[in-house]
């Protein structure tokens, strides 16, 4: 664990992140960034302003997600000794896998066999195999995949990553990563050789790749588990009005500050902020915002938010044929009511009848008691 930090403040704080059993306000912010997302799909987007920037509720996801899988996997070395890589996986694959599979076998099966084109059938077996980042065309309403398709090939790599490397190293291997991401979503990789390949149906472009944030969140799960990190980060984001004046000037700098197209630099910057974000939220429970984001009916959202993920755009299509037929405007209330809370109905019964049977397992296969005293119910990292 290292050298304790001579401040006993920081290191009682430290004590309680480490022991503690959820982290109150992600939940909260998930559900801003799904709100964001659903806004982007929706009629209301705009190309600048208020509007324009809901694509970024799904780098605020991958920020969450690689905080709480690597904080789970340094839990899990700390209380059992070892990683279970089989463990690892078991859990991956009952959150991820049963509703992905369902949505892409009936989803492709509607559209390549009754309402496609022939050649949609190419694309199908991309999204079983978690390529969907790589493919040039999409089936139809099958696009937000490509995320899911990032964070796998992460998760795929990560925790090995995490096994054959000193833990000295593991730091340096996400510092060089996202130094690579950066180079290579500003070109700078393409002096070198690395450019686009297209092969059938797939284009793989360097360009395309945002796992920064991704890094970035297991970036702060490491510096967090360090007594030493942690009173660093403790010094500068712990105050209680830290999150919220972290949130404005993210918005700010969104809104009034950078250009509108984000890459290379400005776009690490917004990640940055994000990463911040998520550390003044965890690092104590009693900010400014944790009153709002602990709120039951946005946690609920938050809670949800993968099955509102995958699920939004069948809903939106289905309501946009009803649209269509009726002749209700895309940006009306009823058009809105329908979308949004035919998204939140649906993925609330995909999460307590389909998926939830699958989670309860999660403790009962490979490495199911493999993380000591942390195979409890804790529900905000196991549920990753």
């Amino acid at each position: 664990m290292g050298v304790a930090p001579a401040d006993p403040l920081p290191a009682e704080a430290h004590r309680a992140y480490l022991t503690r059993a959820r982290f109150g306000a992600l939940d909260g912010l998930r559900a801003l960034a799904i709100g964001a997302v659903l806004v982007h799909h929706s009629a209301l987007a705009r190309p600048e302003g208020p509007w324009s920037r809901g694509f970024l509720g799904v780098d605020l996801f991958f920020v969450i997600s690689g905080f709480l899988i690597t904080a789970l996997l340094l839990r899990e070395l700390e209380g059992a000794g070892r990683i279970s890589l089989r463990g690892f996986y078991w859990r991956r694959a009952l959150r991820i896998l049963p509703l992905y599979y369902l949505l892409v076998t009936l989803v492709g099966a509607y559209f390549v066999f009754w309402h496609g084109p022939g050649e949609l059938a190419r694309l199908w077996p991309a999204y079983y195999l978690f390529l969907a980042n790589f493919l040039s065309d999409h089936i139809p309403t099958l696009y937000p995949t490509w995320s899911l398709s990032m964070e796998e090939q992460f998760y795929l790599v990560w925790p090995l990553v995490m096994i054959l490397l000193p833990r000295r190293l593991w730091g340096a291997a996400l510092a060089v990563a996202i130094l690579l991401n950066l180079l290579a979503v500003t070109g700078a990789l393409a002096g070198l050789g690395v450019v686009a390949v297209e092969i059938g149906p797939f284009r793989v472009a360097m360009n395309d790749a945002t796992y920064a944030p991704l890094l970035l969140g297991s970036g702060l799960a490491l510096l967090l588990q360090d007594p030493r990190g942690f009173a660093l980060l403790w010094r500068g984001l712990s105050h209680p009005a830290m999150p919220l004046l972290l949130g404005v000037g993210l918005l700010a700098g969104l809104f009034w500050v950078l250009p509108l197209v984000l890459a290379g630099l400005p776009y690490l910057l917004v990640h940055l902020g994000m990463t911040a974000l998520v550390a003044s939220l965890v690092l104590q429970e009693q900010s400014w915002l944790h009153g709002l984001l602990r709120w039951a009916p946005l946690a609920r959202i938050g809670a949800v938010s993968y099955g509102i993920y995958l699920l939004h755009l069948i809903v939106l299509h289905g309501v946009t044929l009803l649209a269509v037929r009726f002749g209700w405007a895309a940006t009306g209330p009823l058009f809105l009511f329908l979308y949004w809370g035919g998204t939140y109905l649906l993925a609330e019964l995909s999460f307590r009848y389909y998926e939830g049977p699958f989670l309860r397992l999660r403790h009962a296969g490979p490495g199911g008691g493999a993380c000591g005293q942390y195979s409890s119910d804790r529900k905000d990292l196991r549920s990753q």
